[in-house]
Formats: C-alpha cells, structure tokens, sequence
C-alpha cells in the first residue's frame, strides 16, 4: 500500500521536524510538505497535494479554524486534521461545525496520531476519545436549544431580538406597533419556552443560538 501523504502545518518549526521524523518511522506515512502559517499552507497545498493536512489552530496570519473554513469553501477533497493544544469545546465545536475530519490533542500517543491520519483518509471522522463525551453533551444541549427555538412563534422571535438588543418593553410595543401589554404577554411566554428568568438570560440565549443574526 502507498505511504499516506501528509502535510504539516505549525508555526513551530521544532514541532514540524519532530512530527515529520515520527510519522515516517515505519514507511506507512510521507510527509509531502509543511507550512509555518495558514496563508502558506493555502497557498502551497495544490503543489504538494497531501491526502491529509495536519493542522495546528494556533499560528500567525491566518489561524487553523481560518484555514478549514477556506478549505470547506472551496471544496477541497483533502482530509483535514487538527492536531493541537486546545481541548476547549468552543475549538472543536467551531471545527465539527465547519466539517474538520478528525480532531486530536498534541499529548496523544504516536499510535493514536498514526491511527487518526489513517481513518481520515479513508472517509472516516476521528475525534479523539477523551473529548467525545463532552462533544456529545454540548451537542445534546445544542439539540435542546434548536427545539426551544423551534417552539418560538415569529412574533416571539420579533420580541426577543428587540430584548437580546436592549430594549424596553414601551420600546419593544412602539416598533412592532403592539401594545405593552402584549409585550409583556410574549416575553413571559419567551421566557417559559426557552427556560430563562430574566432579560440577560434570554439575551445570552438569542446570542448563543445564532436568532440576532436571523433577522
């Protein structure tokens, strides 16, 4: 079987050599390039064509998230793994989110690194295990917010954008031309839908699930 061929991609150059040096070890893996930076790993991939791109978040000019979010829109058909030291939920939210193929921490074992490149480049998603069970909670909690939201009706949704943007219930009734009673009427409703007891709450909420950007 061919070796796999990877590009590496990290601001440290101690880092590229030593991954480089472990990867070809056995022959099962070929590392086709490197880059110190995500303007220079877009601009060099179409030359050294990796299978799989091993890619830091971390790095000057344009960062990991930025790179993969290229790459997506462009459709490219390289295998991308994000190899890094962040394993805070935002980061691997942000990547599933955009379509990263496999996600692993810098402390893993070289094994465990060899067995993720493989299953990326054969079709597979690889999330490293220890960071699969709060990945599934965030994304349940997530499914959870989607059906709240779904529950909205579009005047309620009118309503707690105006709340999310500070406004006051006089406010809120003079631009959707309803009373003030009403707004205090669809607020509450808000309120038990979305599970929340306060103003802030329901703001963090709007903001969280993406509804200021809706309208």
């Amino acid at each position: 079987m061919n070796a796999i061929r990877v590009m590496i991609v990290d601001d440290h150059s101690l880092i590229r050599e030593g991954l480089k040096q472990l990867l070809e070890f056995d022959g099962s893996i070929k590392v086709v390039g490197e880059a110190a930076n995500g303007v220079e790993c877009l601009e060099n991939l179409e030359k050294y064509d990796p299978e799989v791109l091993l890619l830091d978040i971390n790095m000057p000019e344009m960062n990991g998230i930025e790179v993969l979010k290229k790459m997506k829109e462009k459709q490219s058909s390289v295998k991308v793994l994000i190899l890094t030291v962040h394993n805070e939920l935002e980061y691997l939210m942000n990547a599933v989110d955009i379509g990263v193929e496999g996600y692993i921490m810098k402390d893993s074992e070289s094994a465990e690194l060899k067995k993720a490149i493989r299953a990326v480049r054969d079709g597979e998603n690889y999330i490293q295990s220890s960071l699969i069970p709060a990945l599934n909670n965030q994304l349940l909690n997530r499914d959870v917010d989607k059906d709240k939201v779904a529950s909205l009706t579009n005047r309620e949704l009118e309503v707690l954008v105006q709340v999310a943007n500070g406004m006051f219930n006089k406010e809120i009734a003079t631009n959707l031309n309803i009373s003030e009673r009403t707004v205090k009427n669809h607020i509450s409703n808000i309120f038990k839908k979305i599970e929340v007891s306060d103003r802030t709450q329901a703001a963090v909420f709007a903001i969280k699930n993406n509804i200021i950007k809706l309208y």
